[in-house]
């Protein structure tokens, strides 16, 4: 049988969502590394294609600076057949490093910015130049050797200013370029220097979480088997051992029935009912001890206050619960080992102690849980007190189930001054209002309480 109070420990929605923010946190930070980097990369690649067009316009400027002097030098030497040779080959290879700057510059993506002077540049030196040598080969030829000079220094030289003029504005937007990718590179090195580490944290929990979630799925798994092999042994027990010896008692008292009033034997036998009275209570209290409780997480107070009726004490004992402070939910694993080590100390009064006056005391507190079970009975000899009585398990039974919940068990006994139990669990591990601060001392409690079985006796 499955207790109903173990779906508490069961993942529910918000530890789901819990894990599912984490992922994203984990898949929203990778995707912004990602970003910067694209950045980066966006920066560089736009520092590069400023760098060429600004190496493409140096060689054209230097293309046309050789191209000019050449023809300086054969104007001096004024001979017409050389100039007429050698135009063609130098016009051929300027125009082909026209056409070679022409493609560094349609071959960058379309987010690059191209100087606007550029392609006009690049489109006066390819209609002006072939014109002008024609009109230059056309002067050489009738000898005019002035007129060349001329038309040298006023159509070709100013191609070579204006390849100046367009060097020294994209050097100016190189240096603007670069102080811009510093800064942004900069930036992009401080987002990163905190995205990676914040990624591996949010990883970390997230290894942290699924471990504390599996190891608490297992111990769980555990806690079940121990819950349902205790119900078993419960039934076996109440089926077999315990109705057996109900049959038997019955079965005695029908034979105590049939003896004569005045027979001898009368007395030996209802000793022997008695003590069948006694070995069936002791049974039924045994077998309640290996059930689960069905308590509600507060009503702690209520539950003990019942124990007399279960187990049918009739004598004319004073008896009082008292309930201070708020009552708050517990932890339904620290509940049922609280329960059961006040239910025994309460039954060691009920059974042992003799007295006139039971008192028991369920102090909810901020800081601890407090039960106090206390009677003006014939109290306990020191002895016991210190080692338990021969063939009884109920004190040390006791300190072992605190024990194993993280509690303290105190007992204050004198022989004939009465007794005290106190139990007193730190509220963050009794409360359920705690959880998120005793996930720690859980885990040790799940496997002490997992690990030990401890029979409920009598002291």
């Amino acid at each position: 049988m499955k207790s109903p109070d173990l779906n508490r420990f069961i993942i529910g929605p918000r530890l789901v969502l819990t894990f599912a923010v984490l992922i994203a946190l984990i898949v929203g930070g990778n995707g912004l590394l990602l970003w910067q980097f694209h950045i980066a990369r966006e920066q560089t690649d736009s520092l590069n294609a400023v760098s060429q067009q600004v190496i493409s316009v140096l060689r054209l400027q230097d293309t046309l600076r050789s191209f000019h002097q050449q023809l300086d030098e054969i104007a001096k030497t004024q001979d017409a057949r050389r100039l007429t040779v050698e135009v063609a080959p130098l016009r051929s290879s300027l125009l082909i490093e026209t056409q070679r700057t022409r493609d560094v510059v349609t071959h960058f993506p379309p987010e690059i910015k191209v100087d606007p002077a550029f392609l006009p540049t690049l489109e006066a030196i390819e209609i002006t130049l072939p014109s002008q040598l024609d009109a230059i080969s056309a002067l050489a030829t009738s000898g005019d050797w002035e007129a060349v000079r001329r038309r040298l220094a006023n159509e070709l030289k100013p191609l070579e200013t204006q390849t100046s003029v367009l060097i020294k504005s994209m050097d100016q937007e190189v240096s603007a370029e670069l102080t811009q990718a510093v800064v942004r590179m900069n930036g992009v090195q401080r987002r990163i220097l905190f995205i990676v580490p914040a990624t591996a944290i949010v990883t970390l929990f997230i290894a942290g979480f699924l471990g504390w979630a599996i190891t608490r799925r297992i111990i769980l798994l555990r806690l079940e088997e121990r819950i349902e092999e205790r119900t078993r042994i419960a039934r076996e027990l109440h089926d077999t051992l315990l109705q057996g010896v109900i049959s038997a008692s019955m079965q005695l008292h029908i034979a105590v029935d049939c003896l004569p009033a005045d027979s001898p034997s009368r007395p030996a036998f209802a000793r022997i009912l008695q003590l069948h009275k006694q070995v069936i209570d002791e049974g039924r209290n045994a077998v309640r001890g290996f059930r689960a409780t069905d308590i509600e997480a507060h009503e702690l107070g209520g539950a003990l206050s019942r124990v007399p009726q279960e187990l049918n004490f009739q004598d004319a004992t004073d008896f009082r619960v008292i309930v201070e402070g708020r009552p708050q939910s517990l932890h339904p694993v620290i509940r049922d080992e609280v329960y059961a080590i006040s239910r025994e100390a309460l039954v060691n009064a009920f059974r042992h102690s003799r007295a006139n006056h039971i008192r028991v005391d369920v102090d909810y507190s901020s800081s601890h849980l407090r039960v106090l079970v206390w009677d003006d009975g014939c109290g306990i000899d020191t002895q016991v007190q210190a080692s338990g009585r021969d063939g009884h398990w109920g004190l040390s039974g006791m300190r072992e189930r605190a024990h194993r919940i993280g509690g303290k068990l105190k007992v204050l006994s004198r022989p004939g001054a009465g007794t005290e139990v106190e139990l007193r669990v730190p509220g963050e591990i009794a409360f359920e209002s705690h959880s998120s601060s005793a996930s720690a001392w859980f885990g040790g409690v799940f496997r002490r309480f997992a690990a030990t079985t401890v029979n409920p006796d009598h002291r």
